[in-house]
This record gives structure tokens, sequence and C-alpha cells, in this order.
């Protein structure tokens, strides 16, 4: 679920323009609705302004190319020459694939005009997205793996098995070489939502790469969205094609934290991108747990950040807290329902907005009690509001009241006080509460995003 951005600067997602595009345009990227132009996201208030941040810490800023790379994971099929289509469709793949791809800002634009305009409230340079050189690095054997039948049972095919760890050493050696340039070893983790093309997924984790100043690693899990089939221009088979997407997901988060050097994991997703990381976490957490550690320790995670989650509330927290709703589940191979938990060195997020009004046709074609990115604390009952309280040392609900745009879906690029939160949760590693951070507490653990604080930051 996402939305188109214009010259004017709402953000590109699914289109949304006038009249049909209007009233459909939170579930379709209609053809003739969405803007040929792709703007850079509005400067997150944390850089504007007399006290703003530097974009760029020095050691980035000696690299001296404005375009960025990032690594990029999928499980699309290649695109058609023929067609002129993206690198990438929207048609599923049965074998993952990685590589490496370019976001270039505006014309010819050095990187010291570009981090200057970037720090502007109004921009006096265009600095449109273009995409830049697109190369496949490596790619999986097709799923389900072959087997072949022993006299004991079945062995999974030695030619499947060794394609795949010749894949799997050549994404994690990209991944080195990554961290080995970057100046925090720490890896960001982007997953699109619907209605996204291979362009969009790139575009977004390119602006946020940019204003996260540099630093990480940045990488795109871009799955199967952006089809055209079906109810409501594809919404339902966007939907089907995230829960195909879940295995590589698993898979590419496995192998990328279990690369030497990975310090930290940052996983973020939007919309019906949250679903398959939910659920891809869902899995991994059962690993982790059964193998005696936890999803932090075992794979690095420092933050999850959903933003305008598209999934179910109930469905999402039984997915979030599997783990402490089956105590009968072995803990390093024995069951302990009476084990003491540690308390998450990881940080869950989650942006929600009432005002989403693509969420709200979600609601309605789904027919669910409510989306967990339009909750606010006034829709929960006192026993969920209990139970929220006693997460509030790793949750976080932030309230977004001044959602920027028609729909109110991509506030996360769309709104700089938005923008500026995330940026201080991942950057900065800002906790609620803490000045530098454009949050107001209602009631923990719920916070809402405050536009004068963030002004004033």
């Amino acid at each position: 679920m996402n939305q188109t951005r214009s010259t004017s600067g709402s953000h590109r997602r699914a289109g949304v323009a006038m009249s049909l595009c209007a009233m459909l345009g939170a579930f379709a990227l209609v053809t003739g609705c969405a803007t040929s132009t792709y703007p850079l996201m509005p400067a997150p208030t944390v850089y504007v302004g007399p006290q703003g941040k530097p974009l760029l810490a020095a050691a980035a800023a000696a690299d001296q190319k404005a375009a960025i790379d990032l690594l990029y994971v999928t499980d699309r099929a290649p695109g058609t020459e023929a067609a002129k289509t993206l690198p990438y469709s929207a048609e599923r793949s049965h074998s993952m694939a990685f590589g490496t791809v370019t976001v270039e800002f505006g014309e010819g634009v050095p990187l010291d005009t570009l981090v200057a305009q970037s720090t502007l409230s109004k921009r006096t340079v265009p600095l449109d997205l273009k995409l830049g050189p697109t190369t496949e690095l490596g790619r999986f054997p097709p799923i389900p793996y072959g087997v072949e039948p022993v006299p004991t049972g079945l062995v999974r095919a030695p030619a499947a098995i060794e394609a795949h760890e010749r894949a799997a050493a050549m994404l994690q050696r990209e991944v080195a070489r990554r961290l080995g340039a970057a100046p925090r070893k720490e890896v960001v983790l982007f997953v699109h939502g619907y209605a996204n093309t291979f362009q969009d997924a790139t575009f977004t984790m390119g602006e946020l790469c940019h204003f996260l100043g540099r630093e990480f690693v940045c990488a795109i899990f871009t799955w199967p969205a952006g089809g055209s089939r079906g109810l409501f221009f594809g919404y339902n088979v966007d939907r089907e094609s995230g829960e195909f997407a879940v295995h590589h997901l698993k898979q590419a988060v496995r192998l990328i934290a279990d690369t030497p050097g990975v310090e930290k994991l940052h996983l973020l997703a939007h919309s019906r991108g949250t679903d398959v990381l939910v659920t891809a976490l869902r899995e991994l957490e059962i690993e982790a747990y059964m193998g005696g550690l936890f999803l932090d320790s075992r794979f690095k995670v420092r933050n999850i950040v959903l933003m305008s989650p598209d999934l179910d509330l109930d469905v999402g927290v039984a997915k979030l807290f599997s783990i402490e709703s089956d105590p009968t589940l072995p803990f390093g191979g024995t069951p302990n329902p009476r084990l003491v938990l540690p308390a998450p060195k990881l940080r869950l997020t989650v942006y929600m907005s009432e005002g989403d009004k693509a969420l709200g046709v979600s609601e309605w074609l789904m027919g669910s009690l409510r989306r967990m990115g339009r909750v606010d604390q006034a829709s929960l009952s006192k026993e969920q509001i209990a139970k929220s309280r006693a997460i509030s040392g790793f949750a976080t609900f932030v309230q977004v009241t001044n959602t920027a745009g028609f729909i109110g879906h991509s506030y996360f690029v769309s709104d700089p006080a938005v923008s500026a939160d995330l940026v201080s949760l991942v950057r900065y590693g800002l906790e609620p509460g803490e000045p530098g951070r454009p949050l107001e507490e209602i009631s923990r653990p719920f916070w809402r995003i405050s536009p004068a604080r963030a002004a004033s930051n």
C-alpha cells in the first residue's frame, strides 16, 4: 500500500493524482496516474536550520560521489529487454538473486551541492532521483530444491546444495566488501510495500540511506509487488506474492546477519512489506529460540521498524509475540515454560496514523477490525493497553497525526518530522523521551510526533 509523490513533494508509491486515481490510488499504480519524476524526499527537520545536525560525517563525505550504490536482494523475475521494462518485473522468480543498483541525485549535481540542498526546507536545485546501473552478481537455485532417494530416505540434490553454497558465499562476500567501506559496520535492510516496482523500492532506500548519513551498508529486499492482475489492480496478487517472498527474506536476513563483521542489523518495512518482514522474523525467532538464543543475539537485530503496517492488528501481535505465547516450544531442545526471558536488546518501533486513508481502504477490503497502522490508544481495550505497557521497555508505538499528502500513507518520507524521528532512532540510537527526538509522551509505550519539538531540535 503506497502512494505516488508528485513534483510538489507528496510521495510516489501507488499512484494517486486525480478523479479515479484519487479514489483507487491507495490500491493501484494506474497507468497514466503516476508522475514521471521522483524528487528527493523533504529534508528531515533534524538537519534543517541553524541548529541542524550535519548530514554527512567526515568519513562519509570523503567518498565524494553523489550517487549511492545499494545492495539488493530479490525474488522478482528479471524484466524483459524487448518490453523495455525495469531490471526486474512484478512476476515471481523461484530463485533469489542479489546484486548492486545505483541511485543518482539530480543532473550532474556534485556531492557538496547535494548535501547543501538536502538540508534546505525549500530547495533551489532540482534533485530528481534516477535509476543508475543495475548489476546482478549472483543467484540461488530455484525453490523447492530437488531431492534424491537414498536407501534410508531422501537427501537434498547435491547440485542444488553446491549452487546454494556458492551463491551464499558470494552474497556474504559482497556484504563484507561493503562493510569494509562503510563507516559503521551495520546493515539497514528495507522491505517495501504493495504496488512498488523495483525502481520504487530502490529510490526509497536510496533517499533513506542518504539521510541516514551514508554511514551504513544500505540494502533492499524487493519482492514481486506491483502486479496488475486480480482485485483492485492486483492487491490480492501482491498479498500472496508477499507470502511467497517470506522464505527468501528469511534466508537473506540469516545470511546477512551471519556475515563476519556485521555488528547490527536494522530492519525497516512499509505497508504490506511489514507482514512479509514480521512473518519472516517469527520463523527466525523460533529458529533462534530452539537453539537456545533470541532474535537479537542470534541475528544481531537492533531495530525493527514497521511503518504504516498493513496487517491485521491481531495477526500482527500474534506473529510478533509468538514465542511468549507458546510455552511448550523447546528452548535449546527442552521445553521450559517458566524460562525467564531476558529483556530484548532490540527495539520495536511502529508508526501509526488514524488518518491513513490507504489502510482505511485495506480494512474495508480485508474485512479486518483494525489494521495495525491505524491503531491509536483510544481504540484499544484496557487489557490491550495493560499488555502494551509491559513491553514499553523495548517497544514504541508512534502516533502520527500531521500526515502529509492526500492518502497519508508514506509519511515516513513525506513528513519531515516523522523522517527526523526515524533518523534519530536508527542513526543516533535515541530512545523515546531523549533530547533530540521529536516525540511527546501520551502514555507509554504510546508517543506522538511533535512538529514543534522537531523544529526546535
